[in-house]
């Protein structure tokens, strides 16, 4: 398949907080307000950023992460995904060219070039005007082949300020300024908190904000020479064999897999509930401090977010706790990540007060003011546990405040640590009866054994609630 009138954008910077998430969603709003179709596209396993894309283009953002999926698979889900008549913007993260190693590798820069996709950097030029230049040719030297197409500054503090900064760019390396934003007040700032941005769930004003932000990019930013970059890209050639997307062969009947979904646990990629759903799945959303009946379920899934705020409601909440303690002992799979390790606990602390969760599992968690987790991890399966074969290898992410501060000396574990923090003692993955709880992030496109896991329990379960039926009967 060729790309090559997929126009396509990388916003980019030279560090994280310099603005490319403002920028990225206020161009969003500008094209959509223009008439035009588009696609958001967030580099690395961000959650929350792909959120507020998400909301201001009307569609799921896609993460585009070349370590865990690697390259082919990401130009999979870039082809899958991308507008062809509109514009496919693509937010970076950290500086262009931080990567997991000294080379760069996994980086922004490394993912335009495998999308062939222009580069606008977003500079943050507090106190500097010429030195920016400096800045840009810098990238430009270290990476020819990397296509910088513009630059927006951000932080501008004046009139001066903003054109010594863009005279010095444009005449030192022929890159062009498209933009220069001022330094905004605190309402024109997305909130945020321990994690980065809080999420648009949480937040009323999020169509106010995201209005005021596509104000901002109009008036300070060529949103027409942007387009015109995004025009300027050369073939993106794509073979379906490159990339072979699995087949879940054993298509699901009537199977009902709920999931956990409210501000407290909004932490999904949309692949990973598309592929159960492709598979036959009816995905049942459901809010953990309401009173919902999980007995028609076949499995659980409760991904991550931020328990931790809406604690106090969590809590009181025992008939949901009680309802799920039942099912597991019945043999109901249930699928945690993170902050559905933290629902599963006996208790949490944060801020000084303790709170009862569901006790599932024999484990103690408290908060810090530091992550206790954060980066890329990697793990082997060396463990009998329900959803993974043993010796599976399985990369993932994982970023948290919370730490196991006690677990049962009986608690199973089914991942050995390669890489990362895990639960503790270099493990992670921890199982009970059918429950699997871990650390780790999973993204389905990057571990299809994920999904068939999921629907092997599934499945095993439905068939164990039939067969107890015919036995009553």
């Amino acid at each position: 398949m060729n790309f090559n009138n997929y126009s396509r954008i990388v916003i980019s910077g030279l560090s994280g907080d310099s603005g490319k998430t403002v920028v990225s969603c206020g161009l969003l709003a500008s094209f959509i307000d223009r008439g035009l179709q588009v696609a958001s596209f967030k580099k690395g396993p961000d959650y929350i950023d792909s959120a507020w894309l998400s909301f201001t283009s009307g569609k799921p953002a896609r993460n585009l992460d070349t370590y865990l999926m690697g390259f082919p698979a990401v130009k999979y889900s870039f082809m899958k995904n991308a507008v062809q008549f509109g514009i496919n913007v693509i937010e970076g993260n950290r500086g262009l060219f931080d990567g997991v190693d000294i080379s760069g590798t996994h980086s922004t820069a490394e993912l335009a070039k495998a999308l062939n996709a222009p580069v606008i950097i977003v500079q943050n030029i507090t106190k500097v005007t010429r030195t920016a230049a400096a800045n840009i040719l810098g990238c430009m030297k270290l990476d020819p082949d990397l296509n910088i197409a513009g630059v927006i500054l951000n932080q501008v503090a004046g009139e001066r300020h903003g054109k010594v900064a863009k005279d010095s760019i444009e005449d030192i390396t022929g890159i062009p300024v498209v933009g220069m934003i001022p330094k905004l007040s605190a309402k024109f700032i997305l909130p945020s908190r321990h994690l980065g941005l809080i999420t648009p769930e949480e937040f009323e004003e999020k169509s106010i904000i995201i209005n005021d932000l596509r104000n901002i990019i109009e008036e300070n930013v060529d949103v027409s020479k942007v387009l015109e970059l995004s025009k300027n890209v050369t073939s993106l050639d794509y073979k379906s064999e490159d990339f072979v997307k699995q087949d879940y062969s054993t298509k699901l009947d009537n199977v009902k897999i709920g999931y956990f979904r409210d501000q407290s646990f909004s932490f999904y990629y949309p692949e990973n509930l598309e592929l159960l759903a492709d598979a036959g799945a009816d995905m049942i959303p459901i809010t953990p401090d309401s009173q919902a009946d999980l007995e028609d379920l076949d499995a659980l899934y409760i991904g991550g977010g931020f328990p931790e705020t809406n604690l106090k409601f969590l809590a009181s909440n025992n008939s949901m706790f009680s309802s799920i303690k039942k099912l597991v002992v019945e043999g109901l799979p249930v699928y945690a990540e993170c902050g559905g390790l933290m629902y599963l606990a006996e208790e949490i602390q944060w801020k000084g007060n303790t709170y009862s969760l569901s006790g599932i599992l024999p484990i103690k968690i408290k908060m810090f003011d530091k992550p206790q987790g954060h980066g890329y991890s990697e793990v082997v399966v060396d463990n009998e546990n329900p959803f993974f074969d043993l010796g599976c290898n399985i990369k993932g992410h994982e970023f948290h405040y919370s730490k196991i501060i006690y677990f049962s000396p009986d608690l199973k574990s089914s991942f050995s640590v390669l890489r990362g923090s895990g639960c503790f003692n270099n493990r992670d993955g921890l199982t009970y009866k059918k429950v699997f709880a871990s650390y780790i992030h999973v993204h389905a496109l990057a571990t299809p054994e994920w999904v068939k896991g999921i629907i092997r329990c599934a499945l095993s379960y439905q068939e164990q609630k039939k067969t107890k039926i015919l036995i009553e009967r």
